[in-house]
């Protein structure tokens, strides 16, 4: 598949940038969103996607960093347009993996092959399990902070916000499909619910899920929102109006009937 991908810089200031890598492979693979944090020298990946993402991010990273300095590849859950690349990132960098404590344990089926040799054999140090309630990820003298996004869609699911930036990496939440380019920031939100409205409706479990992601959402106060899929939400009033949304959201086992 080529790439038609594009890197976007969504922040930079005092040694600190958030990069987001859009449309790295176009056909029949599912797009998806990587998004990157390089913090003096050290750097995290998120959701950095599935086999056929691999070698264009891959080259479009180590434009940033070297690939060898990779502190995280980090997975907000375990599907395999966010995860399923994992055994190349374990073999090219020394990054380690974060992820729920739920998934940790299915990862390493995505590395049989590699099992024996290097990989298999220190997969295990090289594994932060999340629990359940979260934590604070050291990246070098600055932070990223595991934000439980249970049950939306996974049933063990993080969010990652950092907080130099404001910026929360959100994961399925705020997907959009056929908006548009996804490096630019959503312009019209009563617009963008026809892209985000189907998605969500059947992806998400409750709107007890909903509405309980939303309070921790509003306590963080980010700036800017950004989903594995569609474009981001930019500045606190995009950010209020799709919190405002969906905290109303109907969707998952609310709409289900005998």
């Amino acid at each position: 598949m080529a790439s038609t991908g594009r890197v976007t810089p969504l922040y930079s200031k005092d040694d600190h940038h958030c990069l987001l890598f859009t449309g790295m492979v176009t056909g029949e693979g599912i797009d998806s969103n990587q998004f990157v944090i390089v913090h003096k020298g050290h750097a995290a990946l998120f959701d950095p996607g599935g086999d056929l993402t691999y070698t264009p991010l891959s080259i479009e990273l180590s434009r940033h960093i070297r690939l060898q300095d990779l502190d995280y590849v980090i997975a907000s859950h375990q599907d395999p347009d966010v995860i399923s690349s994992l055994p190349r990132w374990l073999m090219h960098t020394r990054a380690r993996v974060v992820t729920s404590r739920l998934w940790s344990r299915f990862l390493p089926h995505l590395i049989s092959g590699f099992v024996g040799g290097r990989i298999g054999d220190d997969l295990g140090a090289r594994m932060i399990s999340l629990p359940d309630e979260g934590a604070d990820i050291p990246l070098g003298d600055s932070k990223l902070v595991a934000v439980p996004a249970h049950f939306l869609h996974s049933v063990g699911n993080f969010h990652f916000y950092d907080p130099p930036s404001g910026i929360l990496f959100t994961g399925d939440v705020g997907a959009a499909v056929g908006c548009g380019p996804d490096h630019l920031p959503v312009e019209n939100f009563a617009d963008h619910i026809r892209f985000m409205e189907g998605f969500h409706r059947r992806y998400m479990a409750s709107n007890s899920a909903c509405r309980t992601w939303v309070a921790r959402v509003r306590r963080l106060d980010p700036e800017m929102l950004v989903p594995q899929h569609g474009q981001p939400f930019v500045g606190k009033a995009m950010v209020k109006q799709f919190l405002d949304w969906f905290e109303q959201l109907q969707c998952g086992t609310d709409l289900l009937s005998a």
